[in-house]
């Protein structure tokens, strides 16, 4: 069966879920001054759209918090999936290189 609306209970999973991986990446060590920056990016973009979704879930907007903590674990699991970030080899939560 076809979920015809977004719950509160599964728009919570996804956002506790993604908090789970931001608190869990690391950024790798002996990154250049141009991946420093990258991953300093990746950061701000993926926490912003943390902040938005949240935003929106408080609101009661909950079609576009999900679609804001999509935004911001795919943010994160890019960190990982380039080496810009340590996964710490957990394959539920990111795309491991």
């Amino acid at each position: 069966m076809i979920e015809a609306e977004l719950s509160k209970q599964r728009l919570d999973h996804y956002l506790d879920l993604t908090t789970t991986a931001r608190e869990k990446v690391n950024v790798m060590q002996h990154l250049s001054v141009q991946q420093q920056h990258d991953v300093e990016v990746l950061l701000e973009m993926a926490d912003a759209y943390i902040s938005d979704a949240h935003y929106f879930s408080k609101q009661g907007d909950y079609i576009r918090s999900f679609g804001a903590i999509n935004y911001a674990h795919a943010w994160i699991d890019a960190g990982v999936k380039l080496r810009l970030l340590d996964g710490q080899g957990d394959d539920v939560l990111f795309t491991l290189p």
